[in-house]
């Protein structure tokens, strides 16, 4: 079965790992850049979700706990090191979830020395965020339009319409699975967690901060120039931040 770990720039001696969750109806190729952007003691480590890339042949995950399985399986692969859990929009949930559950487990898992969630409310605010982030019940014409207006599908893919649909496809389907989460009442981490978000984007300032109640230790939150995916430049040098996170500020 295909690996559903990525390691763009293998560095075995590396002393820690940034290990990066996509968004929805993304893969691996947005971070794959960060790798050579790291210090030389970082290792890049990418979970890969069913149904792409080089998982293409694996099914899309059916529901919410069948996705945080195979992501459970991805993180027991990382080896030893510390590591740092990085999500973007769908991904800061993954990220969060997978925290949480890492810091309960009663098999010796090792949870994320910290936790960064960029682009994303709440998982607490579930309700909130319908009607502004894009739904699995949205036409094909509505998610392409929001893709293509945040840039996440290039002008090329929009272009080209095989694949067109199926970014399409894959977007809905990270979606549809998006639909089946429910949040746990009371659920927070004990890891810092640094909440980022895009002075131009839906996701304002009032719902980064809506993910203060779940942090049990150091909190922060930061802005950053620019919409759902910062500015290309922030995105470019955003391992140099997220990798200087030794401990979060409280704030």
């Amino acid at each position: 079965m295909p690996a559903s770990l990525f390691r763009p720039l293998p560095r075995p001696r590396a002393g820690r790992t940034l290990l990066c969750v996509s968004f929805a109806g993304g893969g691996t190729a947005a971070f794959r850049s960060w790798a050579e952007a790291l210090p030389p003691d970082v290792e890049l480590a990418l979970y890969c979700y069913p149904g792409r890339e080089g998982r293409f042949t694996v099914p899309f995950a059916a529901d919410w706990e069948e996705l945080m399985r195979d992501a459970l399986a991805a993180v027991r692969s990382l080896g030893e090191r510390p590591y740092l859990l990085a999500g973007h929009s769908m991904g800061a949930w993954v990220a969060f979830d997978l925290a949480r559950r890492l810091e309960r487990s009663a098999d010796g898992d090792r949870p994320p020395s910290a936790l960064i969630v960029s682009a994303a409310a709440s998982p607490a605010q579930v309700a909130e965020t319908r009607g502004i982030s894009p739904s699995s019940g949205d036409s094909d014409e509505e998610l392409l339009n929001w893709m293509g207006g945040v840039g996440q599908a290039s002008s090329a893919v929009l272009a080209e319409p095989e694949l067109r649909q199926m970014a399409v496809d894959v977007f809905r389907a990270d979606l549809r699975v998006v639909d089946t989460y429910r949040h746990p009442e009371g659920a927070t981490v004990a890891a810092p967690m640094q909440v980022l978000y895009g002075e131009g984007d839906v996701v304002d300032a009032r719902a980064a901060e809506s993910w203060r109640p779940l942090a049990k230790g150091p909190f922060a939150v930061d802005r950053l120039p620019g919409g759902h995916f910062y500015t290309p430049e922030v995105w470019a040098r955003l391992p140099e931040r997220l990798t200087a996170l030794h401990t979060v500020r409280s704030g």
